[in-house]
């Protein structure tokens, strides 16, 4: 288990200690072996706490908000051990569904998604700065916008946060 706590305007006294030991909860799920980051910010008055587990190409994510930082670190593991039993709950249910439903033992399985994807849409990816696209993204009033970066050529997303900040992501190079 990997832990890096990073604190933006507050100080973390006493936080890195109590994450470890709240995160050795995880070790149920991982074993030893995954990386958790952890971000600490003040914002109005409330401590917001940032959570991200990585395990093999897994990632969980949890925030929360609140007046003391141990109750927000206890929040968000609660919301991962949450995420991560859905997760396998799904997994499950669906090779139990297809399990033996077809008696002659077919090679072909029969796909059953998990999702219901109700619209799909083509885009033409316009080379443009990540400015332009963020001006394009709140013209069109979504939270996220798609487009190819003018400086790097590759396919980026850009999306506002709860915060009202803005984010971006992009391709990695692994």
């Amino acid at each position: 288990m990997t832990v890096k706590v990073t604190a933006k305007k507050m100080q973390i006294d006493g936080l890195v200690e109590y994450a470890e030991a709240k995160l050795q909860k995880l070790e149920r799920f991982f074993g030893k072996d995954f990386d958790a980051k952890l971000t600490a910010m003040t914002q109005r008055g409330m401590i917001t706490l940032e959570l991200t587990v990585n395990h093999d190409n897994l990632t969980f994510r949890a925030e929360q908000s609140a007046q003391d930082k141990n109750d927000a670190l206890d929040a968000c593991v609660d919301r991962i051990i949450r995420q991560i039993r859905k997760n396998k709950t799904k997994v499950e249910k669906r090779l139990h569904e297809t399990a033996f439903n077809d008696t002659d033992f077919s090679d072909e399985v029969e796909e059953q998604a998990i999702y219901e994807v109700i619209k799909k849409k083509k885009i033409i990816l316009h080379p443009m700065s990540m400015d332009e696209a963020i001006l394009q993204m709140n013209m069109v009033g979504h939270n996220f916008f798609m487009f190819k970066n003018g400086d790097t050529g590759e396919v980026n997303v850009v999306y506002k946060r709860k915060d009202g900040h803005y984010a971006v992501l992009e391709p990695s190079k692994d």
